[in-house]
C-alpha cells in the first residue's frame, strides 16, 4: 500500500516554501544497511580563557562544547569514555530511546554506577526509529555545564527530510558559564541548603559574545549566502535556565522539536526549555549585512534571582562590507518574565501527522497519574548551619510530596535486573497525599505542607501499558516553569494550561489528533501539562527536572518497565564492563 505524501506551503513575504515528503521512499529506504559509528571521549581538565580569567573546566577531547556525533537512523553508536578527570561521571544521550539498551542511558545510579577517575566505560546502542537533533551531556553533578555536545541523526541513506533540503546544517548549542568550579559550587549549595549559584554568562557554541567583559573576540560567527536556507539545530544545554532566542530581522520556520517533526510554524522568537531541541529553517533573505542572534533567560519565578545577561553571536552575509560586522543589527528580545510569549510558542506547535516516525495518540489509558511538582523544604541536620528559606531549613523539591533520593550502592537498573530487594520501593503515589489549592501562594503559610519526606519510591509498569500523567506545578516556595525530561520515551503533550488542573473542563481541551511529541516539557509556571506515553521499553527510566539545581534536591522519580513476552521485548544482560 502506498502511503500518502504530506505537502505544505507557507508564504513568508515573497518566498514560498514547499514542504513535502514521500513516505513510500522512506519505507523503501529501510532496507539500506546501517553503519557502526565509533568515538572515543577523553574527559579531563582543560584550561580556557573566559570573561577575563583562566579557568580549569572538565571537557571532552579538549573542546567546549565537546565533539559532535553524526550518524543515521539505524546506525549503531559505540562511544568509549575515558575518565581522566578528578570527578566521578556518566554520559547521557539525551533524547535517544535506548530501546533494549537501557544500560547505556547514563544517569548516575539510575542505570549505572559512575565511571570513577582513571576508569573507562563503553556505551553501545542502536538508533531505532529516531532522527533529528539530540545531544549528549554528563549526568553527574553539574559537570554538564562544560561536558556536553551535539548528536545529529540524519534519515537513512535514500530517505529525505519532510521539508526542502537545506543548503547547510548548523548546530547551535546554547550554554551557561560560571566563573568558578561548578562542582564545588553545587556541593556548597547542597551543604548549606540554598539554591544554585547564579551563572555569570550564557554562551552560543561555547562563546559568550561581545556583551561580556574581555569577550569582543569570543563570539560565535555564522557566515551565510544570501538566498540560501539553513537548518539550525538548536539545543538548550544551559544548566539552570530556559531561554529566549531571536535573530535580528529574520523569521524562522520550526520543523521539529525534540527530534520529532512538526507542522511548519513561522516565528521570530523561540522559547527553548533546558534540555529541549528545536530545528528551524532560516533563509538568508535580508539585505547583505550582519545580524546578531541572541539568547537570554526566560525567568518565570517571581522574585528569584537569575542571570539577566545576554549572549549573542553574529550572522554575516557573504559579501558584507567589513564595517557592517562592527554594527550588526540587534534583535529585540522578550522581557525576562514574558510568560504569554513563552506559552504562545509552546502551545502553537503540532506534530506532522503521517511524517517520519510519527505515532498516533494511544486512546486507551492503563495507568493514570496526577503528580504535583515543585520546591519543598527539608529539615536542617543537627550541628549544621542551613541558609535555605526559611533560615534554619534546607531547600528541597518533590513530586507528589516525595523528594527523590537515588541509591548509593547499586543502580536502580541493576537492582531491577538482578531482583535485589531493599534498593527501591514501587509505591510512588499516583496522586498527592493531600489535596490543596496547588497554585495559591497562601499555601506557604501551612508549614507542614512544605516539608517533603525523602525516599526512593518509583512506579512499576507493565510492558506496553499506556501512562497518562497530569503534571501540576505548585506555588510551594514559589512558582516556576519546570522543564521535565523523561528518559527512554517520547510523549504526546495533550494539553497545557494555567492554574489548577480541572478534570471536568481541561480534559475537553486534549488534542488527540496532532499533539506535539517531546521528551522534555516546560510545565507552565503556576500551571499544568498533560502527557501520555506507551511503556514499550523494558528497563528503568528516569524522569526529572532538567534544572540541575533542582535534580539533587529531589524533583525526580523513575519508572520500572517490565519485560515483554518475547526475547525481542526483553532487556538483555548488562555489558561486562558495567
Amino acid at each position: 500500500m502506498t502511503s500518502p505524501s504530506v505537502i505544505y506551503s507557507i508564504e513568508m513575504g515573497s518566498l514560498v516554501f514547499l514542504f513535502a515528503s514521500s513516505l513510500l521512499l522512506m519505507v523503501a529506504a529501510t532496507t539500506v544497511s546501517a553503519a557502526i559509528v565509533e568515538h572515543s571521549f577523553n574527559v579531563q581538565n582543560l584550561t580556557v580563557n573566559r570573561l577575563c580569567n583562566r579557568h580549569v573546566i572538565t571537557a571532552a577531547n579538549g573542546r567546549l562544547p565537546g565533539p559532535s556525533i553524526r550518524a543515521r537512523e539505524g546506525d549503531t553508536l559505540i562511544i568509549h569514555v575515558f575518565n581522566k578527570s578528578p570527578y566521578n561521571l556518566t554520559i547521557h544521550w539525551h533524547g535517544i530511546h535506548q530501546m533494549l539498551s537501557a544500560w547505556a542511558d547514563g544517569p548516575d545510579m539510575i542505570t549505572q554506577c559512575p565511571i570513577r577517575p582513571g576508569n573507562k566505560y563503553t556505551y553501545k546502542f542502536k538508533i531505532i526509529k529516531q532522527e533529528g537533533t539530540f545531544w549528549w551531556h554528563s549526568h553527574t553533578s553539574t559537570l554538564r555545564a562544560t561536558l556536553y555536545g551535539a548528536i545529529i541523526i540524519r534519515p537513512r541513506a535514500g530517505s529525505s527530510y519532510p521539508f526542502p533540503k537545506p543548503y547547510r546544517e548548523v548546530p547551535i548549542l546554547l550554554g551557561e558559564w560560571w566563573n568558578g568550579n561548578v562542582v564545588d559550587m553545587a556541593n556548597q549549595a547542597l551543604a548549606h541548603g540554598t539554591g544554585p549559584n547564579i551563572s555569570d554568562a550564557y554562551t552560543i557554541n561555547g562563546w559568550p559574545g561581545d556583551l561580556y567583559p574581555c569577550s569582543q573576540n569570543q563570539m560565535y560567527k555564522l557566515k551565510v549566502k544570501q538566498g540560501k536556507t539553513y537548518l539550525l539545530r538548536i539545543t538548550n544545554a544551559a544548566v539552570d535556565n530556559n531561554l529566549f532566542y531571536k535573530i535580528a530581522n529574520h523569521k524562522m520556520i520550526v520543523v521539529a522539536v525534540d527530534a520529532r517533526y512538526t507542522n511548519p510554524y513561522v516565528t521570530d522568537v523561540l522559547v527553548v526549555a533546558s534540555g529541549q531541541t528545536i530545528d528551524v529553517l532560516l533563509t538568508a533573505d535580508q539585505p547583505i549585512g550582519s545580524y546578531y542572534m541572541a539568547a537570554r533567560a526566560y525567568a518565570s519565578a517571581a522574585g528569584l534571582e537569575f542571570d539577566s545577561t545576554t549572549t549573542r553571536g553574529v550572522i554575516v552575509y557573504e559579501g558584507a562590507p567589513s564595517w557592517t560586522s562592527r554594527t550588526p543589527l540587534m534583535p529585540v528580545l522578550p522581557a525576562f518574565n514574558d510568560t504569554p510569549t513563552a506559552h504562545k510558542f509552546s502551545t502553537s506547535l503540532t506534530a506532522l501527522v503521517g511524517g517520519p516516525h510519527w505515532e498516533p495518540v494511544p486512546l486507551k489509558v492503563d495507568h493514570k497519574m496526577f503528580v504535583t511538582m515543585g520546591m519543598a523544604l527539608d529539615v536542617c541536620p543537627s550541628n549544621t548551619t542551613c541558609q535555605g528559606p526559611p533560615v534554619g531549613a534546607k531547600l528541597s523539591a518533590s513530586m507528589n510530596n516525595v523528594s527523590f533520593v537515588p541509591p548509593s550502592s547499586l543502580s536502580l537498573l541493576q537492582a531491577f535486573f538482578f531482583n535485589v530487594r531493599g534498593v527501591y520501593t514501587t509505591d510512588f503515589p499516583v496522586k498527592p497525599p493531600v489535596q490543596f489549592d496547588y497554585t495559591n501562594p497562601s499555601i506557604n503559610g501551612d508549614l507542614p505542607l512544605l516539608f517533603a519526606p525523602k525516599g526512593t519510591r518509583i512506579t512499576k509498569l507493565k510492558f506496553n501499558s499506556t501512562v497518562e500523567m497530569v503534571m501540576q506545578n505548585t506555588a510551594i516556595i514559589g512558582e516556576e516553569n519546570h522543564p521535565m525530561h523523561l528518559h527512554g520515551f517520547d510523549f504526546h503533550v495533550l494539553a497545557q494550561g494555567f492554574g489548577n488542573f480541572n478534570p471536568a473542563t481541561d480534559t475537553l481541551k486534549y488534542n488527540l489528533f496532532n499533539p506535539q511529541i517531546r521528551h522534555t516539557i516546560g510545565v507552565p509556571v503556576g500551571g499544568w501539562a498533560v502527557i501520555r506515553f506507551v511503556a514499550n521499553n523494558p528497563g528503568v527510566w528516569f524522569m526529572h527536572c532538567h534544572f540541575d539545581g533542582h535534580l539533587p534536591i529531589g524533583l525526580a522519580t523513575a519508572f520500572v518497565v517490565e519485560n515483554g513476552p518475547t526475547p525481542e521485548t526483553t532487556l538483555p544482560p548488562p555489558p561486562v564492563d558495567l
